[in-house]
């Protein structure tokens, strides 16, 4: 091989080098959010719309409360649910997000061994996120209507943001409240009245959340006394 061949040879080689070297260095980690651009969505309340869910669907023992934190996840309270597993601004990059959705096939089902959340709460986790996943603090825009307590409007949203997370199944410590008769059961017989109210010999619920706001304990009562019906 003359002298020229052996040169452009050697030239070739060290662009490929150049460019591989060039393709790594350009490699980023997933975009996010700039700080002053994460102002939330209007409609939605970290503590009214977003923690409940975490609690109730995650934050369980042997799962990711703070005694267990399986996997190194502890998903009770807003400081611990944004160290890991959520990049502010991008959903699709975040792995809690990937977990519950089931976006990718490589990270585990989440959450385990219960029922899959439903869409409402994956869109609204999906928003929190996409918008900056902060914490809303208090929240003004927050309506509760004491005279709405129908059980399909009111009543099964509510079992299924603050209680199916742990009372999914009839062999569920507690029982189930996952659908109109378990739930029927649980106010008629004075359980539920007396663990959401906190009253003494009974068990406060939700477990390891806040407990609910006075209107909407008063919309589950108003609904017991009208009979719990199916409406």
């Amino acid at each position: 091989m003359n002298i020229s061949k052996k040169v452009s040879v050697l030239a070739s080689l060290l662009l490929g080098i150049t460019g591989i070297i060039s393709m790594n260095a350009c490699r980023h980690g997933p975009y996010v959010l700039p700080v002053n651009l994460r102002v939330g969505d209007p409609n939605i309340c970290f503590e009214h719309d977003i923690l409940p869910i975490f609690q109730s669907n995650c934050a369980k023992s042997n799962c990711h409360d703070a005694s267990s934190g399986a996997s190194g996840y502890v998903l009770d309270n807003y400081a611990d649910i944004v160290k890991k597993g959520i990049v502010p601004g991008n959903p699709a990059a975040s792995k809690i997000w990937q977990s519950i959705s089931m976006k990718i096939f490589n990270v585990s089902v989440m959450p385990r061994d219960a029922p899959l959340l439903s869409a409402k709460d994956l869109d609204l986790i999906r928003r929190w996120i996409a918008t900056g996943a902060i914490d809303s603090g208090a929240c003004s825009n927050i309506t509760c209507d004491t005279t709405a307590f129908t059980y399909s409007g009111t009543i099964a949203p509510m079992m299924q943001t603050y209680c199916v997370g742990c009372h999914n199944s009839a062999a569920a410590s507690g029982g189930s409240l996952n659908d109109y008769t378990s739930v029927m059961q649980a106010a008629v017989n004075g359980r539920m009245i007396g663990d959401i109210s906190h009253s003494p010999g009974y068990n406060a619920m939700p477990l390891g959340g806040s407990m609910l706001e006075d209107c909407q304990i008063t919309q589950i009562r108003k609904w017991v006394a009208a009979g719990a019906p199916n409406n």
